[in-house]
């Protein structure tokens, strides 16, 4: 996924009610920003890292600009929009790069399913092969080379798991996909010290049949895309 128009630098201030960041402009100039990112943030939004952004011509919009790539002090690159992790998983399985989710002819996006009444992220499908229903997940958190999931409890998130052991019962495929979109993450494991339960439920759900795959981002100010496979430690 190339950026276009081209992200532009700014010096972050603060992020503030979950939405909002403020920065500062190379040339001087005070913007707030919307942040698509509903979770902690841990190690993400340090005052005085670089802020890439990106700028939405909508009339619409009360703040235009989003922040898309934080590029931590020590040189790191984090995405931090976490609605693009599901466009780089597409664009994945489209172009090869995950060998575990080719052989399907049809690709959905956004399928309701599930008696928790959810939605999932990716659907794959071809004749005479199972469905195979895929959920998306962001991995930003890091700790001296480890990636967890997630950096806040998930109600969300445990649903999802729940929904996919349904799916799994049932006979069709069901793959949790993170998406490791942090430079400095080489190993990935469940955050058990932030969520339990959710750590828990992921164990569960591999004894049921539930897939984990782990792929991790290249990441600039210029483009992002899902590279290559990390190893899960549970």
């Amino acid at each position: 996924m190339q950026f276009s128009p081209s992200l532009r630098p700014a010096t972050l201030v603060q992020r503030y009610k979950r939405f909002l960041a403020d920065v500062i402009t190379p040339d001087g100039t005070a913007l707030t920003l919307h942040c698509p990112n509903t979770g902690a943030m841990t190690g993400c939004a340090t005052p005085g890292d670089t802020v890439w952004y990106s700028t939405s011509d909508s009339a619409k919009r009360k703040y235009p600009h989003t922040w898309e790539i934080t590029q931590t002090q020590n040189g790191t690159f984090i995405c931090v929009n976490t609605l693009r992790a599901n466009t780089l998983a597409k664009e994945a399985i489209l172009s090869g790069v995950i060998p575990e989710l080719q052989g399907y002819s049809v690709l959905k996006s956004e399928v309701k399913y599930g008696s928790e009444n959810s939605r999932i992220d990716l659907m794959l499908q071809a004749e005479a092969r199972r469905n195979c229903y895929i959920e998306v997940k962001s991995v930003t958190l890091a700790d001296k080379g480890y990636g967890y999931f997630p950096d806040a409890v998930t109600l969300r998130g445990q649903k999802h798991l729940r929904e996919l052991m349904s799916v799994a019962a049932s006979g069709d495929r069901a793959v949790m996909l993170f998406t490791v979109l942090h430079s400095a993450i080489e190993r990935f494991s469940p955050a058990r010290h932030i969520d339990a339960k959710y750590a828990q439920l992921l164990e569960e759900a591999q004894r049921q049949g539930v897939e984990i795959l782990i792929y991790k981002a290249e990441l600039s100010a210029e483009e992002i895309s899902l590279r290559s496979p990390l190893p899960y430690e549970s």
